[in-house]
């Protein structure tokens, strides 16, 4: 996968992140569980294309 899908997917995983905290520290937990949807899909995307992201487990979608 090329540097550039790699570093853009990152940067999209750490911004839907922030999103998420401030959405939580606001008490807007429609727009946490939007940012949360949005990071596991980030995820499911850097899993399919093979790029190894940390993750915590709040983060791991359950089956």
């Amino acid at each position: 996968m090329s540097d550039v899908f790699d570093e853009e997917l990152r940067e999209q995983l750490a911004d839907a992140r922030r999103l998420r905290a401030l959405a939580r520290e606001a008490g807007d937990e429609d727009g946490a569980q939007a940012y949360a949807g949005r990071i596991t899909q980030l995820l499911r995307i850097a899993a399919h294309h093979g790029i190894a992201v940390e993750h915590s487990a709040d983060e791991v979608e359950e089956d």
